[in-house]
């Protein structure tokens, strides 16, 4: 469910002239905000059921209880999906239905004709002619969306390895730098509260900041964080202030995490890839994410115990890397359509950015 949240935005890459378009992209403002507080929200509502599971469920007599919470939000998703409306360019580039496209729209935005969306669906339908959705197969044999793929892989595999697994292990990572065992659970809750704060952030300022600024700006955040964390851990014997300063360090962390990468990642998919080629994309995307999570789940406890501290200085790298990687080669896509964002791409070379006037980042003796 969460993985097919951005569908529900995916015709706001268009590019915004009219003054009714300015409005309409309020109301898309709007919606992204409430996007965020959910992806925020459900954070916290994890922590606090952490906390919930500790203190009230964490009991032999309440096992039962316990086990029927994953079933209850399994039953909420059944009940709420049917009532999800289609795509808009689903609609009109798969099915060729305007009348039905522009319903959605109205489902989606509120009142409005959405003449200029109608048009750049039927500019990318044109393009896509007759072509049907493509499989996981074609998409990674299409040479002209080698880039699109590797930003995706890059970006996912490197939020995958940035270190976010620390709130899984976050306990025990508490414990290490001296914070006492009754006061972690109020950390955790703290965490999960201040990932609502930055996802309502984050909705009110990505479309004047754009997505690519947020998100190398986040990786590079993440990166020096995880630095200064390496450094903390380590000096955490000579003061008691240094501790409280690790934990300080975290809650940062996750800040740059929600403001940056997680928010922004989701909605790409939509950008950057074609109707026809979007369903093989989320399912390849898909598949990383949990193959990545299955990674960490055997990995991470094995990094911690053999490498400690020092682990922090792998994922500050790996956040560096991303964070390089989205500033010299993956092009802006605030104000675009999609067929621009693919002739962006299409115009990257191997040694330099995206941009009109390709710049080699070579150098000569």
């Amino acid at each position: 469910m969460v993985n097919s949240l951005p569908l529900a935005r995916d015709n706001d890459a268009g590019k915004r002239q009219s003054n009714k378009v300015k409005q309409r992209n309020k109301n898309n403002n709007t919606a992204l905000i409430w996007l965020y507080v959910i992806f925020g929200f459900s954070g916290f509502i994890l922590n606090f059921s952490n906390f919930i599971h500790r203190e009230i469920l964490g009991r032999e007599e309440c096992w039962n209880i316990l086990l029927c919470i994953p079933a209850f939000f399994c039953v909420v998703q059944l009940a709420i999906l049917p009532f999800f409306p289609d795509a808009p360019r689903y609609i009109l580039i798969e099915k060729g239905n305007t009348q039905q496209c522009r319903k959605a729209l109205q489902c989606l935005w509120g009142p409005g004709d959405y003449k200029l969306e109608i048009e750049e669906m039927l500019a990318e339908q044109a393009v896509i002619g007759e072509e049907h959705n493509k499989s996981v197969l074609d998409l990674l044999r299409d040479k002209h969306l080698h880039w699109q793929v590797l930003s995706m892989l890059v970006i996912n595999g490197c939020i995958q390895f940035s270190g976010i697994s620390i709130t899984v292990f976050s306990f025990n990572i508490f414990l290490e730098v001296g914070i006492p065992v009754d006061k972690i659970r109020y950390v955790t809750l703290g965490i999960g509260a201040s990932e609502v704060l930055i996802s309502i952030t984050c909705g009110l300022f990505i479309e004047s900041v754009g997505r690519r600024a947020l998100m190398w700006r986040g990786f590079g955040g993440m990166s020096a964080i995880m630095a200064l964390i390496t450094v903390t851990l380590y000096l955490k014997d000579y003061s008691s202030v240094i501790p409280y300063t690790t934990v300080i360090l975290i809650f940062l962390f996750f800040i740059f995490y929600g403001g940056g990468p997680a928010g922004v990642a989701p909605s790409l998919i939509n950008e950057i890839f074609i109707q026809s080629y979007r369903p093989a994309a989320f399912v390849f995307i898909g598949f990383l994410r949990w193959l990545g999570f299955t990674m960490l789940g055997f990995i991470f406890p094995f990094l911690i115990a053999a490498l400690k501290s020092l682990s922090f200085v792998l994922f500050s790298c790996v956040c560096l890397i991303a964070a390089l990687y989205v500033f010299f080669i993956l092009p802006e896509t605030k104000g675009k359509t999609l067929l621009e964002i693919s002739q962006e791409f299409e115009n990257i070379r191997a040694c330099g950015s995206s941009t009109e006037d390709v710049l080699c980042l070579e150098t000569k003796l």
